[in-house]
């Protein structure tokens, strides 16, 4: 150890990014299950940082009962801090970009070819002991060569779910609050509103952040002007969706399927998905590789360890 900082985790962190937090500050481990507020707001009592995630909220009024001078997440997003308490208070909150993005992208071609092949149905055949051979019209699925995939948030996890979708010959379209540079499109077209993307594409991708104008934004007026048959997929985050209108335009078949790797209220899922078989299900995995995990807590030990050396130097 080689600084008094004081590092606490509101949930437990691979143990790589343990036991290298441990060796250079005070580091007090989180538990595996996410505390209640009142019990994490005594875990991180001295905690100069604290280290939150998705599964662990911090609000404003555990910002304000605690004393800390720095927050981090151990995520890309930030959808599950107060930022605007976290501003007025002057903490600084540091997150992990960049080194989640492939591992991302892969997570939402699984996705995409698993709602589109019927894996749930095909999966569910075999472990119920139900299936009866091959036949030439076993679970016809949706073909993605030469359809178009429309990406609703061109950022780093965008641009590389295009670069392997483009791969199995699906025409990529794309709309973002600013349209891209030439070079960075690679042929993409764009979509100056999410109307236009949502009717011309055959997939759709959700890989926008979840700002607070976006919460909502997928409902049955988008989900409506979707072509009949296509396919939704999200790597997103749940807030993006209304369920009812989703779970509606599944039922009714008026969209083929949908991969859905994020859900509103994680992780209490609304379990009427659970009876869609045109469903393909995953449990937040989209980061989920070892390689991923801990280069994510290299990318925050980094910052934490930049941030108590500007502490040293401006005491």
């Amino acid at each position: 150890m080689n600084s008094s900082l004081s590092v606490v985790s509101a949930v437990q962190l691979p143990e790589q990014t343990e036991t290298a937090l441990a060796e250079k500050f005070l580091f007090k481990p989180g538990p595996v299950e996410p505390l209640a507020e009142k019990k994490l707001q005594e875990h991180a009592r001295n905690a100069d940082v604290l280290i939150v995630a998705p599964g662990a909220p911090l609000s404003s009024e555990l910002i304000q009962n605690l004393n800390l001078r720095a927050i981090a997440t151990f995520s890309v997003g930030t959808d599950h801090i107060d930022l605007k308490a976290a501003t007025e208070a002057g903490l600084p909150v540091f997150n992990t970009p960049g080194v989640l993005t492939e591992a991302t992208a892969d997570i939402a071609m699984l996705l995409l070819l698993g709602a589109a092949r019927r894996a749930t149905e095909g999966s569910t055949l075999l472990r119920t002991q139900t299936w009866e051979g091959w036949t030439p019209v076993q679970l016809m699925g949706f073909h993605v060569h030469q359809k178009s995939l429309g990406i609703f948030g061109m950022g780093r996890i965008g641009c590389a779910v295009a670069l392997r979708a483009a791969a199995f010959g699906m025409k990529i379209a794309y709309h973002s609050r600013n349209r891209l540079p030439k070079d960075v499109e690679n042929g993409a077209i764009y979509h100056s509103t999410r109307e236009s993307l949502f009717e011309n594409s055959d997939v759709v991708l959700l890989a926008a952040p979840a700002t607070s104008e976006l919460i909502g934004v997928v409902d049955k007026s988008l989900l409506s002007s979707m072509k009949r048959g296509s396919i939704l997929v999200n790597i997103s985050r749940g807030d993006l969706v209304v369920d009812d209108d989703l779970i509606a335009a599944l039922e009714t078949g008026h969209l083929h399927s949908a991969g859905l790797d994020v859900f509103r209220n994680e992780p209490q899922v609304d379990p009427r998905y659970w009876d869609l078989p045109n469903v393909f299900a995953l449990p937040h995995l989209g980061s989920a590789t070892t390689e991923t995990r801990v280069a994510m807590g290299e990318s925050l030990l980094g910052q934490i360890t930049e941030f108590a050396q500007q502490l040293s130097i401006n005491a």
